[in-house]
């Protein structure tokens, strides 16, 4: 057993590259120079592409011998989301190690497996590794925003250095308990990232005299409630009754979570983590983010605008949300515009009868012998969209996990307090890479 992958997911925690959605932030040529100091000397030649200032990526190949055998991804990003430190027990940038938790911000999401990636193809290149297929390791920017300066830029100006036939990026390979043995989460499919600026017109005043005024923060602040309030149809697919007819769950809760009518009120009753998932699994979800108004205490703003996180399940595009926004404001609907980043952002997915499929099926067994692979829809998204769509690549969210953190424990703390993972999920997920290239590539 190796420590590398942990001190590595340690000074990847630590080096802060925090993206908070502006160009200026992510910093992550940091997290781009530890990996390549890591990875150097390894008989790899490692090559860095800034895509802005301070903004770099980096992408690692091991060539194959067979130009017609298929190429692998493994996709990690080096970005992680800003925090409140008030809400966290510990340090979330000090990369601590207490009671077999590595504990800190991107532990989960996913600077774990950028590491655990990293170590795995340094690993391989060191045994005299010579696939048939090429090995790509990338490790991208800006993936918590929308990618414009991570996979989306590589795929736009060094399309190939990443092009690739099939690709693994986070997340999957949490354990659950199935009706007849250990089923492990792969992500095939993952919901569209329509993300929205609506915008609230109101009347300046003086601050003093707010009787009968038309202030836009008001009306934000009724706007945002009816949005919250809003409970979309539950949409009960076959993604879904797939996933949960494999769970192996009491009978009575099996019917009750794939009945539209029953729904909500089931997940009312689960672990807080599972309800989040399972809701969001099954219906277009708006969430107001952010709200901005007003310029000086006394004074009537007459402006504001709401940001929105807008996941849209598969056959939901631009249109099918603006009729939801309009149903949920009801006579609220004409006191605002909506605007969306980028209208084409909708769901993606690939196949599962796929040599990849079978290859992950194949290498889960020696850690889970009898566990099967269980299609499971990817709540937020991931960098796989890209390559999906500009490549046709076949992607899946994977990855290897102990038992000691449950699908509960994950949901919870993915962009939330005390993000931690467990030393032996760092070791498992290096394994996993390690097998995997060995199985797939040949």
């Amino acid at each position: 057993m190796t420590n590398d992958v942990v001190e590595l997911t340690q000074q990847l925690i630590r080096n802060r590259c925090v993206n908070d959605g502006t160009v200026e932030s992510g910093e992550e040529a940091r997290n781009a120079e530890d990996l390549h100091r890591f990875l150097e000397g390894a008989g790899l030649e490692v090559e860095r592409y800034e895509s802005a200032p301070g903004r770099a990526n980096l992408v690692v190949r091991i060539e194959g011998t067979d130009p017609n055998a298929p190429s692998l991804c493994l996709l990690g990003h080096t970005d992680v989301v800003p925090v409140n430190e008030d809400g966290w027990t510990r340090d979330p940038f000090g990369g601590e190690i207490v009671d077999g938790y590595l504990w800190g911000r991107g532990a989960i999401d996913m600077l774990n497996m950028t590491a655990s990636m990293a170590v795995a193809v340094k690993n391989l290149a060191q045994s005299g590794f010579r696939p048939k297929g090429t090995l790509i390791y990338a490790a991208v920017a800006d993936e918590e925003a929308r990618g414009t300066y991570g996979a989306e830029d590589l795929l736009n100006n060094h399309r190939d250095a990443v092009a690739c036939d099939y690709l693994i990026t986070e997340a999957g390979g949490f354990p659950m308990p199935g009706a007849d043995g250990v089923r492990l989460p792969i992500l095939a499919e993952e919901k569209g990232p329509l993300w929205a600026t609506m915008r609230v017109a109101g009347t300046p005043g003086h601050g003093s005299m707010s009787f009968r005024t038309d202030n836009a923060l008001i009306k934000a602040a009724e706007i945002v409630r009816r949005l919250a309030e809003f409970r979309p149809p539950t949409r009960i697919d076959a993604t879904w009754r797939n996933f949960i007819g494999s769970l192996g769950m009491p009978a009575e809760v099996t019917a009750a979570l794939l009945d539209e009518a029953s729904f909500v009120p089931m997940i009312e009753q689960l672990p807080i983590g599972m309800s989040r998932m399972a809701y969001s699994c099954t219906h277009t979800t708006i969430t107001p983010t952010v709200v901005t108004a007003g310029t000086k205490a006394n004074m009537i703003p007459d402006a504001a605008t709401i940001t929105l996180d807008i996941r849209a399940l598969p056959g939901d595009g631009a249109d099918e949300v603006r009729a939801m926004v309009d149903k949920a404001l009801g006579d609220m609907a004409s006191e605002v515009t909506l605007e969306f980043t980028d209208p084409n952002d909708i769901a993606t997915s690939s196949p599962l009868d796929t040599p990849l499929y079978d290859a992950l099926t194949r290498v889960s067994h020696a850690f889970y012998p009898e566990a099967a692979l269980l299609p499971m829809r990817m709540v937020g998204t991931t960098d796989a969209r890209h390559f999906r769509r500009a490549l046709g690549t076949t992607s899946y969210g994977f990855g290897m996990f102990s038992e000691k953190l449950s699908l509960d424990d994950i949901a919870r703390m993915g962009h939330g307090d005390d993000e931690k993972i467990d030393l032996d999920s760092l070791q498992m997920s290096t394994q996993l890479w390690e097998l995997l290239a060995r199985d797939f590539l040949g």
